[in-house]
C-alpha cells in the first residue's frame, strides 16, 4: 500500500500550481497586442506639470536621461504610417523638365541648342530610362544645394564610363531612408521618405523592387575633371538644369557648343581644346581603318546641317561633291577611300543619283565627258542598247544618224578639221562606243580587203606595237589574220 501524503506536501503542490496559472495568465495578457481603435490615455497631471516619470528619476545625469516632459506614446495611426512603403500624398512635381510637360524655353536649353532642336544624338547619347521624381529647382532654389553636393564624382571624373548619378545614400541623409543596403532599404518616416515618393511605379507590397533606372555610357571621350579645373561649370555644358525639375536627356551637351572653344579662332583662347574628331569620337578599330566609329547598336552618328552643310539627308548625293572637293580630309574622318570608290568605280550603283530629267540631259554631259558614266554604265550592254531603240546607233534597226552627227562632209570627210570625229574619238572614245559596236568602225578603218582601207595607226605605231600586241592582241585580229606577215612585225 502506498503511504497516506502528508497535509504539508498536498499545501505546497497547491501553492505551485497557484503560481503556475498566475504566470500563464500575466504571459498571455503581455502578448495579447493592443486593438486597432485604442487610443492612448489623457496625459495625467503631473505630466503636463513637468513632474519626471519614474524611469525620468532613476536615470542619472551619466546614463542618458533626461528632465522634462515625457514624450506621448505614439498612436496605432503613426506607428502604422511609420512601417509603410508608399505614401498617399499627391506626387505631381518632378515628372517632366517643367510642369505639366510645358515647353522648354531654348535659352535654359545647353549651348548650342537651336530652334526645332531635336535633341542630341541618339547615336552619341542612348536613350535612357529615367524611372526616379525627382525636382531639380526645389533642391537648388530652397534647399540651397549645389551641384556637387549630389554629383560629386563630377568634377574628378576622368571616363564617360563613371557613374555621375548619386547613389540612394546621398538622400538619406534629408529623406530619412536607408539605402547602405540595396536589398535590406528602410523607408522614412515622413511622405519624403517613402519609397514611391522618388520611384515612379512603386506600390505597396514590393518590398525592395523598384523599376530600373538607367542612363548609358555615351558613345564618346570626355574627360568631366579636366573641364571642371579650367573652371568650366555645368551650365556651359548642360544649360540651365537650376530652373527645370526633372533633367531629362536633351540637356546633355550639343558638339555645336562644343565648338565654342574647340573651334575658336584665337588659338590662345582655344588652348588644349583640340578640335580634332577623335578629341571626342570613339575611334573604330580595324574595320573602320583607325577612323571615327559611326555605327552603334543606338544608331548611326550622322554629321548634322550645320557642319559644313554636310548632313547626310536624301539630297547629300548630289551635294556630297562639294564637301568633298571643299575638304576631302573632312569626309575622311569617318569615310575610308574605299567607301568612294566603290560607288565612283561602279561596284555600287546608286539608282537616285540622276534628277528625273536626265534621259534629255545626259546627251550634253555625255558629250562633255563632265562625269564618267563608265563608272556604273557599260556602254556596250546599258547605252547601245537604248540608243539603238532609238535610233541614235548606226547598227540599230531604225537609221537615223543624222540625228546625232554633223553633216558628212564635216563629220567624217577629209580633210580633217575642227569636229571631225577623228578628233571626237581622242578626245571622248566612250561617246563612240555607246552608239557604235567594233564592226562599224571596222567598215571605214579596216585592213587590207578588208573595209575602206582607211589606217587607224599613226606612222610612228610600228615602234610601239609590240607592247600593245602583248598587252592585249584581240583588237589586231579584229582587221588582220593572225598569220598576217604584217602582224609579225609586232610579235
Amino acid at each position: 500500500m502506498n503511504p497516506k501524503p502528508t497535509k504539508g506536501v498536498s499545501a505546497i503542490a497547491y501553492l505551485v500550481l497557484v503560481v503556475a496559472l498566475v504566470l500563464a495568465a500575466c504571459t498571455a495578457f503581455a502578448q495579447d497586442p493592443p486593438p486597432a481603435d485604442a487610443t492612448p490615455a489623457p496625459p495625467t497631471e503631473s505630466t503636463e506639470a513637468g513632474t519626471p516619470s519614474d524611469s525620468d528619476s532613476d536615470a542619472g545625469p551619466g546614463e542618458g536621461g533626461t528632465i522634462g516632459p515625457a514624450a506621448p506614446p505614439p498612436s496605432a495611426t503613426s506607428a502604422a504610417e511609420a512601417q509603410a512603403w508608399v505614401t498617399g500624398a499627391e506626387l505631381s512635381s518632378g515628372l517632366s523638365p517643367l510642369p505639366n510637360n510645358g515647353a522648354l524655353p531654348l535659352k535654359w536649353l545647353p549651348p548650342g541648342a537651336f530652334e526645332q532642336d531635336r535633341g542630341p544624338s541618339a547615336a552619341v547619347y542612348p536613350p535612357q530610362k529615367l524611372t526616379l521624381r525627382f525636382n531639380h529647382k526645389f533642391h537648388v532654389e530652397q534647399q540651397k544645394m549645389q551641384c556637387k553636393t549630389c554629383h560629386a564624382g563630377a568634377t574628378t571624373s576622368e571616363s564617360v564610363a563613371d557613374r555621375l548619378t548619386p547613389k540612394g545614400t546621398a538622400c538619406d541623409a534629408c529623406h530619412g531612408t536607408t539605402h547602405d543596403d540595396l536589398n535590406r532599404v528602410t523607408p522614412g518616416s515622413e511622405a519624403s521618405g517613402k519609397c514611391n515618393f522618388c520611384h515612379l511605379g512603386y506600390k505597396e507590397g514590393d518590398g525592395n523592387l523598384v523599376a530600373k533606372f538607367d542612363i548609358p555610357r555615351p558613345n564618346m571621350v570626355f574627360n568631366h575633371q579636366k573641364h571642371a579645373v579650367r573652371n568650366i561649370n555645368c551650365q556651359q555644358c548642360h544649360g540651365d538644369v537650376q530652373e527645370l525639375e526633372l533633367a531629362t536627356r536633351d540637356q546633355m551637351p550639343r558638339m555645336r557648343g562644343c565648338f565654342g572653344c574647340h573651334q575658336h579662332p584665337d588659338a590662345a583662347a582655344r588652348g588644349e581644346a583640340k578640335a580634332a574628331c577623335e578629341t571626342c569620337h570613339v575611334k573604330g578599330g580595324a574595320k573602320e581603318g583607325g577612323r571615327i566609329k559611326t555605327a552603334f547598336p543606338s544608331g548611326e552618328m550622322q554629321p548634322p546641317r550645320w557642319l559644313h552643310n554636310s548632313q547626310h539627308t536624301p539630297d547629300f548625293v548630289q551635294r556630297h561633291k562639294y564637301v568633298a572637293a571643299n575638304d576631302s580630309q573632312f569626309c575622311a574622318n569617318c569615310h575610308k577611300e574605299e567607301f568612294c570608290t566603290a560607288c565612283h568605280d561602279g561596284r555600287v550603283r546608286p539608282r537616285n543619283i540622276h534628277p528625273n530629267d536626265y534621259l534629255n540631259m545626259h546627251a550634253v554631259e555625255g558629250r562633255l565627258a563632265t562625269q564618267k558614266c563608265t563608272s556604273c554604265h557599260r556602254e556596250q550592254s546599258f547605252c547601245l542598247g537604248c540608243h539603238q531603240r532609238v535610233g541614235v546607233s548606226m547598227s540599230g534597226p531604225v537609221k537615223d544618224s543624222g540625228r546625232f552627227h554633223p553633216p558628212k562632209s564635216e563629220w567624217s570627210d577629209p580633210p580633217r578639221r575642227p569636229g571631225h570625229h577623228s578628233f571626237e574619238a581622242n578626245r571622248n572614245l566612250n561617246a563612240c562606243v555607246s552608239c557604235h559596236i567594233e564592226r562599224d568602225c571596222v567598215i571605214c578603218h579596216g585592213g587590207k580587203g578588208i573595209g575602206g582601207g582607211f589606217n587607224p595607226h599613226s606612222g610612228s605605231f610600228v615602234g610601239g606595237c609590240a607592247t600593245q600586241f602583248k598587252r592585249n592582241p584581240r583588237p589586231c585580229y579584229v582587221c588582220h589574220d593572225p598569220g598576217a606577215a604584217v602582224l609579225q612585225r609586232c610579235k
